[in-house]
């Protein structure tokens, strides 16, 4: 290296030096903001917690950068414009203050980024003194909330739509080991794109709480957001599925875009 430098000018040398050292320390910048809601407590929160640690992880990887929120207070139109995508990580949609509730109708409506909800998401009804947001229950499929299997079971999920790119790399079927699938008031179908449903005959173990046709990942054609509802999101568990975590990934780099 000596001998390589003893033939160039000075400022040859500089200027090698220079450029070297700036490829190193600089990184790339963002190629998209995500903005995570999460909630602050409650039996969600160790999935919540996992879900973090597994986001940040793949925003280094794929050179995205994520900002975690707990309650609604700082969301208006300025703010949301901030960012590409919104991850509702087990936020409910109830509670929300009227300010974040219209910015964030707009946000969807208007197609200014796109959408994932998970699991609460649809914990749609009358819960702690809030009255049902009715344009996010048409969001879902016009669903409300009805039953849940508390004691958890095991099912295998089918895929339906092979072709949505939030299914590349997934296989036909796969197992979910532990949830608490939700039944709602009718199926999403009619008002919705299907992406996939359980099977509620692998029930393991079996309950009682079926509601037949019984879609858990789909997306909302009506809005021009990009949008991907997943209702998989109990337990921490989840994140030792690669399946699982090909589809949170797939819906990620798929919603970001316009």
């Amino acid at each position: 290296m000596n001998n390589v430098f003893g033939k160039l000018p000075v400022y040859l040398i500089v200027v090698f030096l220079f450029f070297s050292i700036d490829s190193k320390g600089q990184s790339k910048p963002s190629k998209f903001k995500v903005l995570a809601m999460a909630e602050p407590g409650g039996h969600h929160i160790a999935y919540s917690k996992a879900a973090r640690v597994w986001l940040d992880s793949l925003a280094g990887k794929e050179n995205f950068s994520i900002d975690y929120i707990d309650k609604t207070d700082p969301i208006n139109e300025a703010y949301l414009a901030n960012y590409q995508l919104i991850i509702q990580l087990d936020y409910v949609p109830y509670a929300w203050k009227p300010e974040a509730v219209g910015a964030f109708e707009k946000y969807i409506n208007e197609g200014k980024g796109g959408w994932i909800g998970f699991h609460h998401a649809t914990l749609l009804g009358e819960f702690d003194g809030y009255k049902i947001w009715p344009w996010f229950s048409d969001f879902m499929g016009g669903i409300r909330y009805k039953n849940y299997i508390a004691d958890f079971a095991a099912a295998t999920v089918n895929v339906e739509n092979k072709k949505h790119p939030v299914m590349k790399g997934v296989p036909a079927s796969f197992l979910v080991k532990k949830e608490e699938w939700y039944i709602y008031d009718k199926s999403p179908r009619p008002n919705v794109n299907v992406i996939a449903s359980v099977d509620e005959s692998t029930y393991s173990p079996d309950s009682k709480i079926k509601m037949g046709d019984h879609p858990v990942i789909w997306s909302n054609p009506k809005m021009k957001a990009r949008n991907i509802y997943i209702f998989m999101g109990h337990s921490p568990v989840l994140f030792e599925s690669a399946d699982y975590k090909t589809i949170f990934k797939n819906a990620i780099l798929w919603a970001s875009k316009k």
